[in-house]
């Protein structure tokens, strides 16, 4: 489920499907412009990077983004402005889910920020953006998911434990954390934490 996927670091992905599909791409090293789709989860500068989205977007790619989003991206060409619930892009599915803290001002409620669960391939995969083990994450249902540890302004490696064992995706892969925010110690931690539960922890960002 894993082998046509990259974590660059951060909350920046790509699924090297069909179609070529990055969500929120952050301090990439190469100019490809081979995105088909680009997804954000928000407006902070380590998911929505001008800069990245130059070096991936090209002429027919639609750049999916949250409602809130609206007034900051009247100049792309193809927009797509998304509220939680289910859509559709290019033959891709997809679930719109919220995304907040419940103890920390960062992303707060009101904001309404997302997350994704992307159906590709026959599996769902959960891309939490910047979130806290909150009752709607509680409910998602995925075969992967990709949840942030990296603390402060996310869930730390203990708290995404707790949330990936209520979930019960087949594979977790651990996200934010070893740039901004945690070190790579904490993907070993996590790791660590998931190796005691029976569900596959896959350590993406080097």
């Amino acid at each position: 489920m894993l082998d046509k996927v990259v974590v660059f670091g951060q909350n920046s992905i790509k699924f090297n499907m069909d179609l070529k599909i990055y969500v929120d791409p952050f301090r990439l090293n190469d100019r490809s412009n081979d995105a088909d789709i680009i997804f954000i989860t928000h407006d902070h500068y380590d998911h929505f990077s001008l800069e990245d989205i130059e070096k991936v977007i090209k002429d027919d790619t639609v750049l999916v983004v949250p409602r809130c989003m609206e007034n900051i991206v009247n100049n792309f060409k193809n927009v797509l402005l998304v509220d939680y619930g289910s859509h559709e892009v290019k033959g891709i599915e997809f679930d719109v889910v919220p995304a907040y803290n419940i103890d920390k001002k960062f992303h707060p409620k009101d904001k309404k920020y997302v997350g994704y669960i992307l159906k590709l391939d026959n599996h769902r995969y959960y891309i939490a953006g910047d979130t806290d083990d909150t009752l709607e994450a509680e409910e998602i249902k995925c075969d992967v998911a990709f949840l942030p540890i990296g603390g402060t302004f996310t869930m730390n490696p203990e708290e995404a434990c707790q949330l990936a064992k209520k979930i019960n995706p087949q594979i977790v892969v651990p996200v934010h954390y070893g740039s901004i925010v945690g070190t790579s110690a904490d993907g070993e931690h996590f790791k660590e934490l998931m190796d005691k539960t029976n569900i596959e922890c896959v350590l993406m960002i080097k």
